[in-house]
């Protein structure tokens, strides 16, 4: 399991729909399981991703959890 952070200056919004498109069927393959403003979520392959977003000031702070698909989690922060 992994847990790294990244913080960006994106919007929440567009850090969520370039996980969906990284993780989801369009790029890994994995199930989309939960999303709402702050948070997604997906499954498959053995294992899990899940991404937080915490809105400060001036910056956002991207937190990751994943088992299964570290390399990919930081290819995702290396994007935004």
């Amino acid at each position: 399991m992994l847990k790294i952070s990244k913080l960006t200056g994106l919007a929440p919004e567009k850090v969520l729909d370039r996980a969906s498109k990284f993780f989801g069927k369009g790029g890994e393959g994995l199930e989309e399981k939960k999303r709402n403003p702050c948070c997604i979520s997906f499954e498959g392959g053995g294992g899990y991703v899940s991404i937080s977003i915490y809105d400060e000031e001036k910056h956002k702070l991207v937190d990751v959890e994943t088992r299964e698909f570290e390399y990919q989690a930081k290819q995702f922060l290396g994007t935004l």
